[in-house]
């Protein structure tokens, strides 16, 4: 089970107390946070830059990645620890009454052959409905 030190370790980051508490809200929630969501939830605990600067690091890092869902604002979403190789290109669904959107790791996205003269930087598939603790 990855813990927020092992995580930190394992990116080579500092170890810092903003970071730690960071992933381990994201451990415990389990889905997909915007940065008010971690504003909210650390109640004050550390400025909005602070907050701000950690996700940037976690993106640049690939300790989280952006999931983008109908609200147009990102959200980020802890990637998975579990194999040295993960990737962010799966399915992400937002669920119409709570509002969570969570990553579907084990569905990944189709391929999609793009006309000539285009070039795939990124791709993501948001679905929504209602989730399984909803349902």
């Amino acid at each position: 089970m990855s813990t927020p030190l092992s995580i930190l370790q394992r990116h080579k980051l500092r170890i810092t107390d903003c970071r730690q508490v960071i992933i381990q809200e994201f451990l415990d929630k389990q889905v997909a946070l915007a940065h008010s969501d971690l504003e909210d939830a650390l109640d004050s605990q550390f400025d909005r830059v602070t907050i701000y600067r950690t996700l940037k690091t976690f993106v640049d890092k690939d300790v989280v990645h952006k999931v983008l869902d109908d609200s147009g604002s990102a959200k980020y979403a802890l990637c998975s620890h579990e194999d040295e190789v993960h990737n962010h290109e799966h399915v992400h669904f937002k669920c119409e009454i709570c509002g969570e959107t969570t990553c579907l790791d084990a569905i990944t996205l189709p391929n999609i052959n793009l006309p000539k003269g285009f070039k795939k930087k990124e791709m993501s598939l948001l679905v929504q409905g209602v989730c399984n603790k909803c349902y």
